[in-house]
């Protein structure tokens, strides 16, 4: 599916109407050394615009990323229409954009779909945003709430519908629960953090959850809100209201502490990190497809495992030079650990650990242009 210029550009216009645009600044046309790079991009004075769009969990990182990234390239404009998940990697196999950000890895579909877009070479997929979901909740009188996986499932699959159920009375001896309605909030559009959501459902509450996972919200009822923002705006406005968002929109809501093993984990990015590193890659993808597997199910002290991995989803090879050395600068200041702490301190992100970043640059040092 190679486009032309003229239908590309078309594309990306279209792309921009919503975007967030932040243009960078500063670098010198030498080479760096390892430990320069390290701190991210090439060390090549680059000039261009780079087009991104996708997850809106990725927003406030990409916030920070773009700002740090000003330090490294002085004429790049970077723009990301935080979407959501399913239509930042609808534009990009459809070749509207340079890169997508996802927060579940491409399916058999779309991988085929991927082959057409950006021919045999195939795709990277790169875990360079980790972040706990949190499960948010506006319930007057309550400041601690913990929630075992399989009491969470009733809430969300609308079974326990009042706050003072004997279920989660269980899980919270000393709170003093009121005789309230439950209104569970979930996503409107098809979100990566839903499916991250539902992932974690089916992996740990048994037959509390009777539905597959999924990126449309499964069951109906409730109340639905669209994007991140709206899903934490629905439950600031209803006291007795419980959702799902990326920990760094948890503003001032409430954050329950979820049921591990013997003990209710908080989410940190410590926690989220930690059940990534004892999580595995998916078998069976392409050469720099880093897809992970995660350990959903995990029992592990101080895992969290509602964990969001958002992935930035791109060409391994694009069809011309220009657009491969954006990608490859852009993503190699994204890995690194000054692009990782940009995007920490703008997010509340955990940084990638060494093994994910060397796993990463392998595949960005592999985005070429087709001769």
């Amino acid at each position: 599916m190679k486009l032309s210029t003229t239908t590309r550009a078309a594309a990306v216009s279209a792309a921009l109407a919503a975007t967030l645009a932040l243009a960078a600044c500063g670098a010198s046309n030498e080479e760096t050394d390892p430990a320069t790079a390290a701190e991210g991009g090439s060390g090549e004075e680059l000039s261009g615009t780079l087009v991104g769009a996708g997850a809106s969990s990725q927003q406030a990182a990409m916030q920070g990323w773009t700002a740090g990234y000003s330090s490294v390239q002085p004429d790049v404009t970077v723009n990301y229409d935080p979407i959501g998940s399913g239509g930042g990697r609808e534009q990009f196999l459809a070749g509207g954009t340079d890169f997508a950000g996802s927060d579940a890895a491409l399916d058999e579909e779309e991988l085929a779909l991927a082959e057409e877009r950006c021919g045999e070479s195939g795709i990277f997929e790169l875990a360079n945003y980790i972040a706990p979901i949190a499960v948010v909740y506006n319930l007057e009188g309550v400041d601690e709430l913990n929630l075992s996986p399989e009491v969470l499932a009733g809430i969300f699959n609308q079974e326990i519908t009042t706050w003072n159920d004997p279920a989660i009375a269980a899980d919270n001896p000393d709170a003093t629960l009121p005789d309230l309605p439950i209104t569970p909030v979930n996503r409107s559009d098809e979100s990566g953090t839903t499916e991250n959501f539902t992932e974690y459902l089916v992996a740990a509450a048994g037959d509390a959850w009777p539905h597959e996972a999924s990126g449309d919200w499964p069951v109906s009822g409730g109340e639905a809100a669209q994007g991140t923002s709206g899903v934490v705006s629905a439950v600031g406005a209803g006291n007795g209201s419980i959702g799902y968002a990326d920990l760094s929109q948890a503003g001032d809501l409430g954050v329950a502490n979820i049921g591990v093993g013997e003990e209710f984990v908080e989410p940190t990015a410590e926690a989220a990190a930690a059940v990534v590193e004892n999580s595995e890659t998916l078998e069976g993808r392409g050469e720099y497809d880093f897809a992970i597997e995660l350990a959903r199910d995990t029992t592990e002290s101080g895992n969290y495992p509602i964990v969001l991995i958002s992935y930035h989803v791109g060409c391994v090879e694009y069809e011309d030079q220009e657009t491969a050395d954006l990608v490859a600068d852009f993503m190699s200041y994204a890995v690194s650990e000054e692009g990782q702490q940009a995007a920490s301190d703008a997010a509340g992100s955990a940084p990638i650990s060494d093994n994910l970043r060397e796993q990463a640059q392998g595949a960005i040092d592999a985005i070429t242009a087709a001769g």
